[in-house]
Parts: structure tokens; sequence; C-alpha cells
């Protein structure tokens, strides 16, 4: 296990101002422990600062070779090594667990206080998110266990999208079948994008209902939003994240079509195609990396699939930007963020030059300037803002699940 810890103050008289926040995987556990009570990320001298966290960690390889037996063990792994630093999973000053879970389907729109009949829906919801839910359930399941009397609050990744109105959300099938078997966009990232669009807001001096932000998260796995007035309107990702930009393994919008080719003409069968399009597109099918500096390197050596595959990934992102713009009507600002958005400064500019007439003018220095702190990188005559937010979805997973225990 690796374990940050963060510098603390003298403590403050006892109340319940924290809450630990659990991203429960197959096989790791982040975690981070926040002081609701302290100041959020602010900027100082370029550099962002943060009081509120308090310790940050990940068990890894759980139920492996060399690494802790399940989950149960790696929890009081996590309680074992906050003790250690007076930070102890007992104390009164604990307010919550927040808890990440990837799908809410229909059922969760809105952070929700853990009950049993709560776990029994996520568990329902298992076959929208094979992948996650199980995993986010066995979290929940071992945190309820260590401390019963403690609050649990679960955060859902695709509740910030619940609100997109039916003409973004359906899939232009048979109503009935889709109803039935729950077949509609729901959106991925949510604790993101929410964060994001209010962060930038904020960087622009404005209240969240006053703004209509294009949202780009990319990292390994990609999405954008459209974002009107605090409210997303649009989303890439749609009943998985599979839907969408070009990823580093997914292979995001596809003709539905290329499925039932690939079944009648290659013989391969539901499973093989999910593997294909799920772990084996994307960036790593184009040029066999993922890792956008490693293609980035690549592309300086004159490497012509790395150069595909960049200029398939930006293509895409150009289309999202350009269809978000229209179903925005006014943009104010186009926020990239994650680990691509943040610190590629090469697929930020290839996706957005040449879009001045949508008003868009990037500023080749500003935007090259690396550093921790949101901040704008588009010229300052850019009737719309361009902004590089760094995400911080366990803030957002902690201020949700506060606000829900001590209103």
């Amino acid at each position: 296990m690796s374990t940050v810890p963060f510098t603390k103050e003298e403590p403050d008289p006892v109340t319940a101002t924290r809450v630990l926040v659990l991203n429960s995987g197959s096989s790791s556990l982040k975690y981070q422990l926040l002081d609701m009570a302290r100041p959020s990320p602010t900027t100082l001298n370029g550099a962002e600062t943060d009081s509120s966290r308090l310790a940050s960690g990940i068990v890894e390889r759980i139920g492996e070779a060399g690494g802790v037996a399940d989950h149960s063990a790696a929890l009081k792994q996590v309680a074992d090594e906050l003790s250690s630093q007076g930070l102890g999973l007992d104390s009164p000053e604990l307010a919550a667990v927040g808890h990440r879970v990837v799908h809410g389907g229909t059922r969760f729109t809105e952070p929700t206080l853990i009950t049993d009949e709560v776990v029994s829906e996520i568990e329902k919801l298992v076959p929208l998110a094979p992948l996650h839910n199980p995993a986010n359930v066995t979290g929940i399941k071992v945190a309820r266990e260590l401390r019963p009397d403690l609050p649990q609050v679960a955060v859902f990744d695709t509740a910030f999208h619940s609100g997109m109105p039916e003409a973004a959300a359906r899939y232009a099938i048979d109503r009935a079948t889709a109803d039935r078997y729950g077949v509609r966009r729901y959106g991925f990232h949510g604790t993101s994008h929410a964060y994001v669009s209010r962060a930038t807001a904020a960087l622009l001096g404005k209240e969240p209902s006053e703004v209509n932000v294009i949202v780009l998260h990319l990292g390994n796995g990609a999405s954008a939003s459209a974002v009107r007035g605090g409210v997303c309107v649009d989303t890439s990702m749609g009943l998985t994240p599979l839907e969408g930009l070009v990823m580093g393994t997914r292979s995001g919008d596809i003709d539905p079509a290329v499925v039932f080719h690939l079944a009648r003409v290659a013989g391969l069968g539901v499973d093989d195609i999910d593997n294909l399009l799920n772990k084996r597109s994307g960036l790593v099918g184009l040029c066999g990396d993922n890792d956008m500096r490693e293609i980035g390197r690549r592309i300086a050596e004159d490497d012509a699939d790395a150069q595909l595959a960049f200029d398939v990934y930006v293509h895409r992102l150009r289309k999202y930007v350009g269809a978000y713009s229209a179903v925005l009507g006014r943009v104010d600002a186009i926020a990239f963020t994650a680990g691509v958005g943040e610190n590629s400064a090469a697929v930020r500019e290839a996706a957005l030059i040449g879009l001045e007439p949508l008003g868009i003018e990037i500023d080749a220095v500003r935007n090259a300037v690396r550093g921790s702190a949101a901040r704008l990188v588009s010229t300052r005559t850019s009737r719309v803002a361009v902004a590089v937010v760094p995400t911080d979805e366990e803030l957002e997973i902690a201020q949700q699940a506060y606000s829900l225990v001590r209103p």
C-alpha cells in the first residue's frame, strides 16, 4: 500500500467534519480522508494548496499474489495506516464514508444514504456495469461492517447526467424493448464533469448558473459533456463507457453493424467483440500504445501509426466540440481535465486549432505552460475561454456526502 500523508495543523475542537472517500475497484482500493471544515483547494503562487486533504493512498493487488487477501483486509489495512497517523476511523470527527459507485441507472440520480435496500438496488444494476458495480458494492459492504454506526453515502458517476433531456438520453430503438432492458444513455465520469464545470465557472468569476461549458475529461477513459447553466444536457458516453470519444483501449463511437459484420464474417462471438472494442481498440488498437506521452515521442520520430492514432483521437474531439457548440448555442468555456486533458498541450492545441470562427482562440504560449492549478490557455481576445482545470473527483464525492449527512 502506498500512502501520501498531508501536513496536519493543530486539531480543532472535536466536530464530525471528516469524510473518508473510498473508490473500490476489482483489485484495488483507493482512499482519501478529507476535512470539510478546512479550505478546499486554492491557488497560491501558481500552485494548488489544499488543507482539507488529510491523507490519501491506495491498496493494490487485492486477491493477488503478494497482495492482501480481500477487500475486508484492504480496508482494515487502510484503517491501521490512518490510525498510525492519528486519523483513525474510530474518531468522532469522522462524519461519513463516501463511496464512488459507477452506475446508478435511473434509480439513483443524487447522493444517497446507503441502506440494505440501496445495496440491493445497486446490485440489481450490475448488468449495466459488470466490471465496476460488483467491486463498488464489495467496498460498501466491508465499510459498513467496519463502521455500522457511521453514515455511508453512495455517489454515482451517472447522477450528474441524469438531468439530460429525453432527446439526448434516448436511443432511437423500439421503446418497449429499451424500457424493458434499461437501454438508454446514462453517461459516466459525472463527478468529474460536475466538479470541473463548477470550477470553470469559478475561474471565470461567475456562478455555474451563468455559464455554458464543454467539459473534456481526457484520461485513459475519455468523455465530453455539454453543461448549460450547471446542468448537463448531453454527454458522450452512453449505456456503457464504450460510446463517444476515442480512448486508451476503447473504440468510442462505432457503426453498430460492425458487431454483426465481425460475427458473420470473422466468426467472432459476443465476448470476443466485447473484448476487442473495450480492450484492444482506441489508441492501443491503432498504434499499440495507449499512453499519449509515448505516442507523442513516436510522432517526433515520424512514426506513421502513432500519427494516425493521434489524428483519429483529435478528429473525434473536434467533432464533439462542434456538436456541443451547436447543442449549447452559446459556449462560454471549454475545459480540459484528467491526465491527457491536463498535461497534453499538443492534444489541446490540435483539438481547437482552426476553430476561430466559433470564437475559440488558443494561445500557444499560455497553452505550453505546465501547472497544477486551474488556468486559462486561450487568447485574451477569445470569445470562448479555454481552460485547463485539474479534476478532483474525491473532493466532489466528499462534498456531496457531507452535504447529505450535515446539511
